[in-house]
């Protein structure tokens, strides 16, 4: 998740695409957004949020987050529509009590959902939350700074055969085991406490003909702490239910993962919903059987004019789609 511009960060990722295809689900009550809710359900520092209020001046916008520092950047940033804007502070996964929080039902109650997954690019680039291999800093990668468990807890107290699982499920590594066996050995001589540390054994484990291919050794590895320390996947997981579940009818929900776990996972949420399930060897397709959901976009990429403007765009995989039935 890659946003913002200026004191705030970098470009929010393929803002006209997402603004485009959310629009119609928001304007359909009022060309203005009048009568239209939207949950930003990454909103991160706020840069697709701000064009969403901006062009639309009478939407509503419920903007969730785990992280208290995004909140605070987007609660100075975005004072001018205070009187339009609630922010919450938890993990998507927290869609209903967000909703709860701010006035609105679980089921059918908002117009548009926009989920830019992964970590932003203000958490990349403050080097004292230890999210990147590009410089050194403390062990944390906890996108909220509350939360108990770090990646120096992980790589100092799970054992070898753990290790290698969260390296090989969460950042697909092939090298998971002699990572994770170079890890193991180097934290008996004095604990991990530093990003610099990590990268060196990293290189120290990958063989020389692997560091020349596929992009820096330490980048699956970072992911992988990543997701563990933020149980991303889960979270996603959990989220994606009840936010299609909040979709209004010709409501659309919008999803940008940076990944392919987190890919799979989008499409595994919404392709079924969209498929007709009456029994093949009926003439005639049942009503309660038809599809819920219309595709709109299935894992569409960047334009090379957006990864010209932002690198960290390079890997995005945008879905989307427009709810045409209630839920089951």
């Amino acid at each position: 998740m890659a946003d913002a511009t200026g004191e705030f960060g970098h470009l929010p990722v393929l803002l006209d695409r997402c603004f485009a295809l959310l629009r119609p689900a928001l304007t359909r009550h009022h060309p203005d957004g009048s009568g239209a809710v939207l949950i930003d359900a990454t909103v991160g520092a706020g840069g697709h949020a701000e064009r969403f209020l901006s062009e639309l001046p009478g939407l509503r916008l419920i903007g969730i987050d785990r992280d208290p520092t995004a909140l605070d950047i987007v609660r100075r940033r975005l004072s001018r529509f205070a009187d339009r804007l609630t922010l919450v502070q938890t993990r998507y996964d927290g869609i209903d009590a967000a909703l709860a929080e701010s006035g609105y039902g679980a089921i059918e109650s908002v117009d548009g959902i926009l989920f830019d997954l992964g970590v932003s690019s203000m958490q990349l680039d403050r080097t004292e939350r230890g999210f990147s291999y590009a410089q050194d800093a403390p062990l944390d990668m906890r996108m909220d700074p509350t939360s108990s468990l770090t990646a120096a807890e992980i790589l100092n107290t799970y054992d070898e055969s753990a290790l290698t699982d969260i390296l090989r499920r969460y950042g697909e590594e092939k090298l998971a085991r002699r990572i994770a066996s170079h890890i193991v050995r180097r934290r008996a001589r004095s604990p991990f406490a530093s990003t610099g540390e990590l990268v060196e054994v990293i290189y120290q484990a990958v063989p020389a003909p692997a560091r020349r291919t596929g992009g820096h050794p330490a980048k699956r590895t970072f992911q992988a702490l990543r997701i563990a320390v933020n149980s991303e996947l889960d979270a996603l997981r959990d989220a994606l239910p009840p936010a299609l579940d909040a979709l209004t009818v010709d409501g659309r929900i919008v999803v940008m993962a940076y990944q392919s776990l987190e890919d799979r996972i989008v499409k595994q949420a919404i392709a079924p919903l969209a498929a007709d399930t009456t029994p093949p060897d009926l003439p005639v397709p049942i009503a309660e059987r038809g599809p819920q959901l219309r595709l709109l976009a299935r894992g569409e990429g960047p334009t090379p004019d957006e990864v010209a403007a932002n690198s960290r765009a390079a890997s995005v995989r945008l879905r989307a789609a427009e709810r045409i039935k209630e839920p089951a």
